[in-house]
């Protein structure tokens, strides 16, 4: 061999050793901290680290809220609709008379509350009347009856695209009976759910 082939080989030789000599070394500054934290800078850290938690707990908590006004919401909606179906839904109404009575606006609140709360029930409304006058007549009453409930209830929230009305007359009595008693049960309004 040439004296400069064997320069090259021992200068490759000596090089290689070398790149082995530092990569068998831990590099000490990159596993040390090159100078002392000092007591701002870790109060700086520990700062941070509190916000950051604090944050996390208020997102938990919000979390946890809205899940529970969920939960509340849909026992709500459900007490609601429980609180309608077990309402009347018979309202009568005195002779020659289409104004609600008193004793109808408790069952009729009930019904409300369910109708606004839950926009996708539907309700009819049937107004009726006894077969005391002429058919015309009692038509054109079991209409009035049936606006006077339908009022009624958009004035508690319920959309009125919710109600739908219409009337019967005398044509679907309640009771065959001819007297106070039996009339007073066809003088009324029925609201049935669709």
């Amino acid at each position: 061999m040439s004296v400069f082939k064997q320069a090259k080989a021992v200068g490759i030789a000596v090089v290689l050793a070398v790149l082995a000599g530092c990569a068998g070394q831990v590099n000490e500054s990159a596993q040390k901290p090159s100078k002392i934290e000092s007591d701002a800078e870790r109060a700086a850290r520990e700062a941070r680290q509190a916000e950051f938690l604090a944050k996390q707990e208020a997102a938990n908590a919000k979390q946890e809220a809205a899940n529970a006004a969920t939960e509340a919401a849909a026992k709500t909606a459900e007490d609601l609709r429980k609180g309608a179906m077990a309402a009347d839904t018979l309202f009568f109404f005195e002779f020659d008379r289409s104004d609600l009575r008193q004793d109808a606006l408790d069952d009729l609140d009930s019904h409300a509350k369910y109708l606004a709360s839950d926009r996708s029930a539907k309700v009819r409304l049937e107004g009726h009347g006894d077969e005391r006058g002429t058919r015309a007549y009692n038509l054109a009453l079991g209409e009035r009856r049936a606006n006077s409930v339908a009022r009624y209830l958009v004035i508690q929230g319920v959309n009125r695209s919710q109600i739908e009305s219409m009337s019967y007359g005398e044509e679907r009595p309640l009771s065959l009976s001819r007297d106070d008693s039996g009339w007073s049960r066809n003088r009324r309004v029925e609201l049935i759910y669709q």
